[in-house]
């Protein structure tokens, strides 16, 4: 698409009121280099009716580091934190909640176990590549399926059926992120998204409550058996020569086994909404930004070559840095959006100081932000070696990924696989297809089919 002088802000400011942000997020999804190159140079901050837009670097990592100021408040609704229900810490800003179980969160997902993590990410990448036969439909068949075995494998939501924890995500991610007020869908819209996201946030409880009396049972069960029976299949396998197996180990089994003293305040019913919380966060981004990097390189044949290069070499860490700068061009999302809690003047002494008035919400433009010269120089060219503390790919601030070390092995080890494969083509471009409304964009890829020799 030629976009070389087109003017963004005049045709923004020509148009009448209700035509403006539909305008806007055309060119988010069509077109968003240009127009927030445009925003970052003339309008950093464009208040449009529906919400204000906020497009440097500098801003978007101030105001994310604010959470009592611009709050999550939009996703309380849709993570059941409303009257006695705490829902989900991540719509929780700054309070309690949110620290102690993030910080535990964060323990139990220890970092030691990530060279593990990465193994069996592989291990599953290729067993379902190789059983490909040359071609793939890569959003369901591949990048779904290699996170939800992890989910059943290493978080150990376990004894149900795959496509069913790959649906609880998709409703609970599609209407949390995609289902806003700005999203300006029809009320019809609105209403059937909300209600498949109830019919599989009602599943998923009853499962999570099943998967906690198996688990308790299990752990009191074998307990008993490993202290009786330990120190004899110790001898045994002494005797053997041998090193004996090591008890089963999953993020669920962890929690359980945990003891958490009663002023801890993390009860069972908070360990299975944490263990609910894994699986809601683990498929869907992990998918979208997969599918979106292998595209990009696929796309980019140079790159691709590059990328192929160093796949091959030794050096995984400067094959993961060319994933994360390709994400900088195709982030999961332009935005992280949040809500003003009250009245605050932005970018106080600036040209651009812009008073935001309580209730406003804002989408702070992470896109953009990317490829502000503040975070980097030359933010046009594609260059793997940049400072990954200015990437904005997961998240920033209070609210960044809880589970993102185990992204930054995940994304990475999964594009590896694809990019491995020998003459990798693609018959499209990656489609947005709306499950309900099919005349619609939907948020998350689908039905993008790739091959290889």
């Amino acid at each position: 698409m030629d976009t070389a002088g087109k003017d963004y802000l005049k045709e923004y400011d020509a148009a009448p009121e209700d035509k403006k942000y539909p305008l806007v997020q055309g060119w988010m999804r069509t077109e968003p280099l240009p127009f927030f190159k445009q925003l970052r140079d003339e309008r950093p901050v464009l208040q449009t009716p529906e919400c204000t837009l906020v497009a440097k670097f500098t801003d978007v990592r101030d105001m994310l580091q604010m959470p009592k100021i611009f709050t999550v408040d939009l996703y309380k609704v849709k993570m059941s934190v409303t009257g006695p229900d705490d829902g989900y810490l991540m719509a929780h800003d700054d309070d309690a909640l949110h620290y102690r179980e993030k910080s535990l969160m964060q323990g139990l997902l220890n970092r030691n176990d990530l060279p593990r993590v990465r193994k069996m990410i592989t291990e599953f990448s290729r067993e379902i590549l190789d059983d490909a036969d040359g071609g793939i439909e890569l959003v369901n068949d591949y990048c779904r399926m290699v996170p939800v075995r992890l989910v059943q494998e290493y978080f150990g939501l376990d004894g149900i059926d795959r496509e069913k924890l790959i649906r609880w995500s998709y409703w609970n991610q599609y209407d949390a992120f995609n289902n806003q007020p700005f999203d300006m869908l029809s009320d019809q819209e609105h209403k059937r998204i909300v209600e498949y996201h109830d019919e599989a946030s009602k599943e998923l409880v009853a499962y999570i409550a099943v998967l906690m009396l198996r688990k308790i049972i299990r752990v009191k069960v074998m307990g008993v058996f490993y202290m009786i029976l330990n120190p004899i299949q110790k001898l045994i396998y002494r005797i053997l020569g041998m090193s004996a197996p090591e008890r089963s180990d999953t993020m669920v089994m962890r929690m359980i086994r945990t003891k958490f003293a009663k002023q801890v305040d993390f009860p069972l019913t908070r360990v299975g909404t944490n263990a609910g919380g894994l699986l809601i966060g683990a498929i869907e981004t992990t998918s979208q930004a997969v599918a979106q990097v292998v595209e990009y390189f696929i796309e980019h044949p140079t790159i691709l070559k590059q990328a192929k290069d160093k796949a091959q070499g030794s050096d995984v860490a400067a094959f993961d840095a060319m994933v994360w700068e390709a994400l900088r061009f195709r982030p999961i999302r332009p935005d992280i959006f949040r809500q003003a809690a009250n009245d605050y003047t932005m970018a106080k002494g600036t040209n651009h100081e812009t008073e935001i008035k309580a209730g406003t919400i804002v989408r702070l433009l992470i896109h953009s932000a990317m490829f502000d010269t503040y975070a980097y120089e030359d933010p046009d060219s594609f260059n793997p070696d940049r400072n990954f503390y200015h990437n904005f790919a997961l998240g920033y601030g209070p609210h960044q990924c809880l589970g993102k070390y185990v992204g930054m092995e995940m994304i990475p080890a999964m594009v590896r696989e694809v990019v491995l494969q020998s003459d990798l083509t693609s018959e499209s471009k990656i489609s947005y297809i709306n499950p309900l409304f099919p005349d619609r964009e939907g948020p998350f890829p689908e039905d993008y089919k790739v091959s290889w020799s």
